[in-house]
């Protein structure tokens, strides 16, 4: 009897997600800049405020080791959009050249390419081409137009990684921006038009891939909430006035679009994906107790937050722990309103909308991969990354259930993580647990044979090991 049951529930279930794709659900993707895992008030923020991403997330399903595929904007970006690891679309790091001081490199990075190949097919060309009406508003940075990948409208994306000038006009470089009111904020504008987009298309399916900047630098506060952050009590964790007014503006505009959906009665039509592109911006923000920042490979620079909201599919208030990640989001779009996935593309990503529908509680146990074969400098922090010249140097990360090992390059060091009893990163059990660490490096080294990742082998001429020495013994920059 039991199993008669369960047997008529799961078909229960799986009707509901066939149902649902068939009416071709509308898609809003909210994908945000280096906001950081615990920037939002439902996962632990103490001073920013995000009521209206609450509720929403409050109405579907959070993750909480949720992954961006890349520590920095621009390769978590093409990874995301073409459902590949780096290594596949070669989008390394911002731009292709040198990073850092170049005495203080022991290795010649790889430089990569810095525009996604438009041979490859992204999940808004599928998208599009199953009958959507598509839409790119905010940042785009993999080309000059997001046009010819698949997206209808463009307003405001370029190959820029931050808002020229900062988030008041001008905005110089960017036609679809030019000609705004001298007091208008980038993000109500942006948050303004998507509202539009809905209204005007209202009567047929749509995705809308609102890919603000904010909260990117520059850190430029939204002005008319500065004197409300400025008198709030601090929080132990978060205290940053500026940023806090940025994720206030994020929110407000949320709030706008989602009363939009509920008075045109088509919220329930419409399902909603909330991410970010990379951890938090170090200097105004922590992820505590992950370790690190944007631009590391610890948690705080990949572990981003992420919720699904699917009314009739997914379940309200429920919580899944399974590891996903960046190159997952393509398989799950195109399941999620029916569209074929591309012929002769690899998709290194899994779907996840059996997570969605409650067939499964969780995947099939599976590696997860980063590859960066290239340097990121510091900036104003430095006491959460190996060292203090470099927020990354050259890497490859693997993490399979609960353990996640580092590979660096340079040196050939190791760092093993039991992130189930050590989320924070903090005790290194590669010499403890060498069996284990063998095991992780030869299953990466393997992936990176199968995909062809390239590693940086050739010495850097201008390479100094006094003066990278010396530099290295400075003292760590912490948060003020």
């Amino acid at each position: 009897m039991n199993r008669c049951i369960k047997i008529i529930v799961s078909l229960s279930i799986l009707v509901s997600v066939v149902n649902a794709a068939s009416t071709k659900p509308n898609i809003l993707f909210i994908f945000l800049d280096d906001f950081g895992w615990k920037d939002t008030s439902y996962m632990g923020s103490d001073f920013y405020e995000s009521p209206h991403l609450d509720r929403i997330a409050a109405d579907g399903m959070v993750f909480t080791n949720a992954y961006s595929a890349s520590a920095n904007c621009a390769p978590a970006r093409a990874s995301l959009l073409s459902g590949q690891y780096t290594p596949r679309h070669e989008i390394y790091n911002v731009g292709t050249g040198p990073r850092g001081n170049s005495k203080y490199r022991r290795l010649q990075h790889v430089s990569g390419v810095d525009v996604l190949d438009t041979n490859i097919r992204t999940w808004a060309h599928q998208i599009q081409a199953s009958g959507y009406k598509t839409a790119s508003m905010g940042k785009w940075h993999l080309s000059g137009d997001p046009i010819p990948y698949g997206f209808d409208i463009n307003i405001g994306g370029t190959h820029s990684g931050s808002p020229p000038k900062g988030y008041y006009p001008p905005h110089p470089n960017i036609p679809s921006l030019q000609g705004l009111p001298e007091d208008s904020y980038l993000t109500d504008y942006l948050s303004d038009q998507a509202d539009a987009f809905i209204r005007e298309n209202k009567d047929r399916p749509w995705l809308l891939y609102l890919t603000h900047f904010a909260v990117h630098t520059p850190l430029d506060a939204k002005k008319e909430l500065v004197a409300k952050y400025e008198s709030k009590e601090k929080g132990k964790l978060h205290d940053h006035v500026a940023m806090a007014t940025m994720i206030q503006s994020v929110d407000d505009g949320i709030g706008k679009i989602q009363a939009t959906l509920e008075e045109m009665g088509i919220a329930d039509d419409t399902i909603v994906l909330f991410f970010s592109d990379n951890g938090g911006y170090g200097p105004a923000t922590d992820m505590d107790p992950l370790k690190g920042y944007k631009g590391t490979y610890y948690e705080g620079g990949i572990r981003v937050p992420f919720f699904v909201k699917w009314p009739g599919v997914v379940k309200a208030g429920t919580r899944n722990e399974t590891p996903i990640t960046g190159v997952d989001v393509y398989p799950t779009l195109c399941e999620m309103v029916g569209a074929d996935l591309p012929t002769g593309q690899a998709l290194d990503g899994v779907s996840l909308v059996p997570l969605f529908g409650g067939q499964k509680t969780n995947l099939k146990e599976r590696p997860l991969y980063w590859h960066f074969p290239a340097y990121l400098q510091s900036y104003a922090v430095t006491d959460e990354q190996r060292d203090i010249l470099f927020r990354s140097r050259p890497c490859s990360i693997i993490r399979i259930g609960d353990w996640k090992l580092h590979q660096y390059f340079e040196s050939g060091d190791l760092e093993l993580y039991n992130l189930k009893r050590d989320i924070g990163e903090k005790r290194n059990l590669a010499k403890r647990n060498p069996e284990k660490a063998k095991e992780l490096l030869a299953q990466l080294e393997a992936w990176r044979a199968e995909i062809g990742a390239p590693v940086p082998t050739s010495p850097n001429p201008d390479f100094d090991a006094k003066v990278e020495a010396e530099a290295r013994s400075g003292k760590m920059k912490t948060r003020s």
